[in-house]
């Protein structure tokens, strides 16, 4: 962990993002004493969500049977894009 004044802050303030870039955390100073910390950001989500396999589901359950709900669900969600 690295320290910066405030005034270092104000002054060179690019070297201060340098750091945080490369994944150091800053914490930030007034007369020796801490008032902030800075830290890089946290890596992104990939933002793709696993849907599970619900017509594979309701196979292992009821097998050939299919009741009218199961088969107005199943084909409702074969007309759903996603």
């Amino acid at each position: 962990m690295k320290t910066a004044t405030i005034r270092q802050v104000r002054n060179d303030l690019g070297t201060v993002l340098g750091w945080i870039k490369a994944g150091e955390e800053v914490t930030i100073l007034k007369r020796r004493q801490p008032v902030a910390r800075l830290l890089p950001p946290k890596p992104a989500a990939s933002g793709q969500v696993q849907m599970p396999d619900f017509a594979g589901r309701v196979k292992r359950i009821f097998g050939q049977r299919r009741t009218h709900a199961v088969a107005a669900l199943l084909k409702e969600r074969e007309e759903r894009p996603w």
